[in-house]
């Protein structure tokens, strides 16, 4: 069974920083590219950064550039978001997704068909 265990979440200050952690488990990690994904309000989910089955090529939303690092351990099978300067547009859940595929299509907005399994979210609320 494929399981996605999102952790790391919390309150944190404007400005603040938080390191995200998702647990896979259930398939061979290094197999697929990752997402990061958070759902917007206003317009449904919102994709965040995404990164390819070794680690090599990441790719973030402009909401994220400069501020989130994506990574990745094989040999943990975990897949991370670090997160700085975080700011109140930050609050969400936020999801890790497997990718189709060993790479990342490069799309730079969300669809649901780059996906095949979703995990539980961790919040993330960023206020004073």
């Amino acid at each position: 069974e494929v399981q996605l265990q999102a952790s790391g979440g919390g309150l944190v200050q404007p400005g603040g920083s938080l390191r995200l952690s998702c647990a896979a488990s259930g398939f061979t990690f290094d197999d697929h590219a990752m997402s990061w994904i958070r759902p917007d309000p206003r317009k449904g989910p919102d994709w965040v950064s995404s990164i390819s089955w070794n680690g090599i090529i990441t790719y973030y939303a402009d909401s994220a550039k400069g501020r989130f690092t994506v990574s990745r351990d094989n040999n943990l099978n975990t897949l991370y978001l670090h997160m700085n300067s975080l700011n109140s547009d930050d609050t969400a859940v936020y999801y890790c997704a497997r990718c189709l595929g060993t790479y990342y299509s490069g799309r730079q907005s969300f669809s649901g068909d780059e996906y095949d399994y979703w995990g539980q979210g961790t919040q993330v609320t960023v206020r004073d």
